[in-house]
């Protein structure tokens, strides 16, 4: 070949090559960027169905840690952590069904971004919201609302996650494309659908204290979601539980299974036994184990007693060593599946139903919806059978645990508080903040943040980082005092 022919074609060839627009060597072909959801959905499933945290259970009152000073315990925490990573994920499932044409993902997608959308306003008020997923949803990453997006109103984000959870329930289809990879459901599009009605009404219920805020419709909605079980089905029992199971299988087993903490340093709460104690509640037996010095067995209420989690780390160690303290039971440590994770259960549904009738949104009968989910949260806690079926009714038919008029609501929320148990992650701090049932104890000297209980998290310093100019107008127009854990967000005034 001619020489000056062969240089030619050689620069010609690169020529065409150098008019290749940058953004086409960005993708790395060793890289996927594209994935059908249902390999999307299982990570997505574990993130928001594993809820079960022992921080949670001491901010809780429901146990003591005794090798050191926990700020969960002792309410000193400061800043939390944003879900846009887990929001991130979502994003990507959905826009994978868009282009695989498989839109039960995406309905079902709009449900765990309202769900990670809800657990971040909770911890700290307002948020970003209508901007947040611009830069992903979009590839928009030049422009400046959309990687540094406004804090929207709490008024705002529950009104859109509401209408998110109505799409999803009104459009997810048996007929369309079936759902794979599910770990929680196995496919069943009806109890998907019980799954988000239900967790519509918790969201409703987070509401109480905005009930007659005209741009949200809570009574309304909750009304139209329980009057119309045809469009809008509910659990039915323990069965529909959004629930995430552990199996005896390396990755697969409960969270604390041979953790050495949980075996040998978290206490019931001498609170939490209390009211256990004062019920006659069989529960005391599966959460608990006698003190060493009791020597009585298992089915003794007077073998129990608890710590003080408020009390200083000496105090509880103290009584610890001489044998005055039940620790959790040995399930939570020594059994691999134990029970499974809660997102959220039946029990849950029957105790919001009760309380939603004693406050006047629905109709219907408090103390059978009350009753339903005692027994509810009864028989999911019965590990290995410990109480017989005629200790469950005996209780269930007992004085101490009927409904008495004018404090059905502190009755309500105390059943609810003992039925999560380990279980639902922050839920039952969260409706001790709405409601002040039970009362958290604040007297010991172990307790910071000046004897109160923190009503929020701090935002990120990420936010800080990279988003300062809207944090600090969130934090403006929200909290007089400032960025602090006991600024009273929105949706508690």
């Amino acid at each position: 070949m001619n020489k000056t022919i062969f240089f030619a074609t050689i620069f010609g060839l690169l020529i065409l090559g150098s008019c290749k627009k940058f953004d086409y060597f960005q993708d790395n072909p060793n890289n996927p960027t594209m994935a059908d959801p249902s390999l999307l959905l299982p990570a997505i499933e574990r993130t928001a169905f594993s809820t079960i945290s022992a921080d949670a259970a001491l901010a809780s009152r429901y146990l003591v840690y005794t090798q050191g000073a926990s700020n969960s315990q002792y309410y000193g925490w400061q800043r939390g952590s944003m879900g846009y990573g887990n929001i991130t994920q979502v994003v990507k499932m959905e826009q994978e069904a868009a282009r695989t044409n498989k839109p039960n993902y995406r309905y079902i997608g709009k449900f765990f971004k309202s769900y990670f959308v809800v657990n971040m306003t909770q911890t700290f008020g307002d948020i970003p919201y209508s901007q947040m997923m611009q830069s992903i949803m979009y590839g928009n990453y030049s422009d400046s609302s959309a990687i540094r997006p406004v804090y929207d109103k709490q008024e705002d984000i529950y009104r859109g996650v509401l209408d998110d959870l109505k799409i999803a329930s009104d459009s997810l289809s048996s007929t369309s494309v079936a759902i794979g990879g599910d770990l929680v459901y196995n496919g069943n599009i009806e109890k998907w659908k019980r799954l988000i009605n239900s967790y519509t009404l918790r969201v409703l219920m987070s509401l109480s204290k905005k009930e007659n805020v005209a741009s949200l419709n809570i009574k309304q909605r909750f009304n139209e979601i329980v009057s119309n079980p045809a469009k809008y089905p509910l659990m039915t029992a323990n069965s529909d539980n959004g629930r995430l199971p552990y199996y005896d299988i390396t990755g697969n087993q409960y969270p604390y299974f041979n953790n050495n903490s949980m075996k040998t340093d978290y206490y019931l709460d001498v609170s939490f036994v209390s009211i256990l104690q004062e019920l006659q509640d069989p529960r005391l037996f599966v959460f608990g184990k006698p003190t060493p010095s009791s020597g009585g067995p298992a089915t003794d209420f007077d073998a129990y007693d608890g710590l003080s989690g408020s009390a200083p780390l000496a105090e509880n160690t103290a009584k610890r060593g001489a044998g005055n303290a039940s620790q959790i039971n040995d399930r939570y440590a020594y059994t691999a599946t134990n029970e499974p994770s809660l997102l959220m259960g039946y029990a849950e549904l029957q105790f919001i139903l009760s309380e939603a009738v004693v406050r006047g949104w629905i109709t219907g009968d408090a103390s059978e919806y009350y009753k339903k989910g005692i027994k509810a949260s009864l028989d999911f806690s019965n590990y290995n059978n410990t109480y017989s079926s005629d200790l469950i009714d005996a209780y269930l038919a007992s004085a101490e645990v009927a409904l008495v008029p004018g404090q059905e609501i502190e009755q309500i929320i105390t059943q609810k508080y003992i039925s999560m148990f380990m279980n639902t992650g922050w839920q039952p701090f969260y409706e001790q903040r709405r409601t002040g049932f039970p009362e958290f104890d604040v007297s010991g000297a172990g307790i910071l943040n000046g004897g109160q209980i923190p009503k929020r998290w701090m935002y990120p310093n990420d936010e800080f980082t990279n988003n300062r100019v809207n944090v600090e107008n969130a934090i403006k127009s929200q909290y007089p005092g400032g960025d602090d854990i006991n600024g009273i967000m929105w949706i508690l005034q």
